[in-house]
């Protein structure tokens, strides 16, 4: 083959490629734009004006709530519940001691252990919506379990999702370096699953530290914000891929300021894990081809 013959396939693969890089800062373009206009849109004004009609807690009784059950975002009485919000406990809901001016104790419930009229879209913390339930969920625990990753279901409030931490480092040629990933159980599974997406999400992306037997890079010591927004952009590119719709600008609205653009991100690294990750989780649809 002559090289006029190989140099227009390789244009077009140059092509290509630029093609779908474009498309991909495109995309986390949209995303950080999403982010920043968070604070001005009519979901977060939704959100004040619930919080505004919520039942106030005295100091004390909201530093008990939270060692009740960390990371809760709202919680009303019974009575509140019903006649503020057109809403009731579930079934075997678990109540919360407060202290009370009339009496010893008073019963008050967390937003996730009720039932009713739906509240405001982007009242939960966290929130997505899509494909994966429950039996979804339970299958990708023995997938991961392979690559040394173990799940703990931990009991905790709204605002509180997740985290991914190093139990056990290799220091030997033939040891393997073993992790644990933690997800609140009382979240939908669709918010289970994009948990799970951002939390290994810092794992390839080498925010844990360097892993050779699951070609991961040492890059541990990148910023927090920037951290949080290749993990996020990671997750939202395997939801979305999925079938699964999270609400990433709600989330990254903490860390991307004015000044944030796609270009700031390093897209090679976000694409490589979200490939990681979908591998990981038997999520990767391979391409076939016809043999030659």
């Amino acid at each position: 083959m002559t090289t006029s013959n190989i140099a227009p396939q390789q244009g077009s693969l140059f092509e290509a490629e630029s093609a779908v890089d474009a498309i991909a800062r495109s995309m986390l373009d949209q995303l950080l734009s999403d982010s920043r206009l968070y604070h001005q849109s009519q979901g977060y004004k939704d959100l004040l004006d619930f919080v505004v009609r919520l039942r106030n807690f005295a100091p004390f009784n909201a530093m008990l709530l939270q060692l009740q059950k960390p990371g809760l975002s709202y919680a009303a009485s019974v009575r509140d519940w019903r006649e503020r919000f057109d809403r009731h406990p579930k079934e075997g809901a678990r109540p919360l001691l407060i202290l009370w001016p009339f009496g010893p104790v008073a019963l008050v419930y967390d937003l996730m252990d009720t039932d009713g009229k739906p509240l405001p879209e982007d009242t939960a913390s966290f929130s997505a919506t899509g494909l994966i339930d429950a039996q979804r969920m339970a299958s990708f625990m023995p997938l991961i379990a392979k690559k040394h990753v173990v799940c703990n279901w931990f009991d905790a409030g709204d605002s509180n999702a997740g985290a991914i931490c190093v139990v056990s480092r290799a220091v030997a040629p033939k040891e393997v370096t073993r992790y644990q990933v933690s997800i609140n159980r009382n979240h939908v599974p669709n918010v289970q699953f994009a948990t799970l997406a951002h939390e290994l999400s810092h794992l390839f992306l080498g925010h844990l530290g360097s892993d050779t037997q699951l070609n991961i890079p040492q890059r541990r010591r990148l910023p927090h914000q920037e951290r949080e927004i290749e993990a996020e952009s990671v997750a939202y590119l395997v939801c979305k891929r999925n079938g699964v719709a999270p609400k990433s600008e709600t989330y990254l609205a903490a860390h991307v300021s004015a000044q944030t653009k796609a270009n700031d991100i390093d897209l090679y690294q976000v694409m490589r894990a979200a490939g990681q990750v979908e591998t990981l989780l038997g999520l990767t649809a391979h391409t076939k081809f016809d043999r030659p």
